[in-house]
């Protein structure tokens, strides 16, 4: 593995980000950030939403290594899990030359983010189970290859990628293994982020949008070698989470009982709905899942889906992915939710 400096593009290590004045000062009398002194037109529990938010979000990055069981350097916090994609690809890959590699079928925005910066896109199937194929992807590797983005439990298959696989590709891979886990919460294995310390090139995403319920309010963040974190500090805009959802965040953070027990709710339901969906004679399939959802394949799954669409009931077509040929990707709902998608289904011929 080469150092990971080497990997950031020449004209994002020179680079002298833009210093905020709240960089420097964040009490007093601040009359130097041009801010409406007198307050804000609304008022939002005691908050002074007049004035520009820590730029460098310490509370809450503190909370996020404190629940990830590692020191705040090694966190950055981002606009959901998607603005950590794109600054990692505006810092490590030089447009119109290099590239990254997505392991599909996978989450969709990787390609997109990739897209609008002008980096090319090298598509790595995965295996027998939906699983990583070390070699495949070796041999994807070029040297313009600079990212590798797994996802883990994977979206929209539903399946933990085998550890070991993920850290084989740490130590042969020369660039930067990204490994998405927004659904993580809801597999038995536990996170890779205990592995960043022993693999620097290793980047863990997390997000808040799905066993902390907080979808709205866009809070992911990484977890990553300090050296990467600072970079991503470097090239971010100056104010990117706004004080409204970093102090939503911090007060779902104190509440991982309630997670504990959405969580616990959700693989019980998911439980119940894989062994009901794999009744119907409609079902061809129901793939194993880690996550909050199903992969489910259908006989004629578009119909599948339209009939459903009627009713009310939106599920998402995956069947033009790679693999996924007449599958839908269902979310696990409330016991309520899935026992009017099951009668739905039952009633289709």
């Amino acid at each position: 593995m080469r150092n990971i400096e080497d990997l950031i593009r020449p004209n994002i290590r020179q680079l002298k980000p833009y210093r905020s004045a709240r960089h420097d000062f964040a009490s007093g009398i601040l009359l130097d950030a041009n801010e409406n002194a007198f307050g804000s037109a609304v008022s939002v529990d005691g908050l002074l939403l007049n004035r520009y938010p820590d730029p460098y979000q310490r509370d809450l990055r503190a909370a996020l290594a404190n629940l990830n069981d590692v020191s705040p350097e090694h966190v950055f916090a981002g606009v959901g899990s998607d603005e950590v994609i794109d600054l990692l690809i505006r810092i490590f890959c030089e447009p119109q030359s290099d590239s990254i590699v997505v392991l599909e079928p996978t989450y969709g925005v990787y390609r997109v983010a990739a897209d609008v910066n002008n980096v090319r896109v090298v598509s790595c199937l995965l295996g027998d189970d939906f699983q990583v194929d070390v070699d495949a992807v070796r041999s994807h590797m070029t040297g313009a290859a600079k990212i590798v983005f797994c996802c883990s439990p994977n979206n929209p298959t539903g399946n933990l990628l085998r550890r070991d696989d993920i850290l084989a590709l740490c130590q042969s891979a020369e660039a930067i293994v990204v490994v998405d886990e927004a659904y993580a919460d809801f597999a038995k294995s536990p996170s890779l982020a205990a592995d960043v310390a022993a693999n620097p090139n290793l980047v863990i995403l997390r997000t808040l949008s799905k066993a902390w319920g907080l979808a709205a309010i866009r809070l992911g963040y990484a977890v990553a070698h300090p050296l990467v974190i600072s970079y991503l500090l470097k090239v971010k805009a100056p104010y990117s989470i706004n004080i409204l959802s970093s102090t939503e965040a911090l007060r779902a953070l104190e509440n991982k009982e309630y997670v504990r027990r959405v969580v616990a709710s959700t693989i019980a339901e998911r439980e119940r709905l894989r062994s009901a969906l794999a009744t119907l004679p409609r079902v061809q399939r129901v793939f194993p899942s880690d996550a909050n959802f199903l992969l489910v394949q259908f006989k004629h799954a578009r119909a599948v889906y339209e009939v459903l669409a009627q009713r009310g009931i939106i599920v998402r077509d995956r069947s033009t992915e790679p693999g996924l040929t007449e599958c839908l990707r269902i979310s696990v709902g409330t016991p309520e939710q899935n026992d009017t998608l099951l009668t739905a289904l039952r009633s289709i011929s």
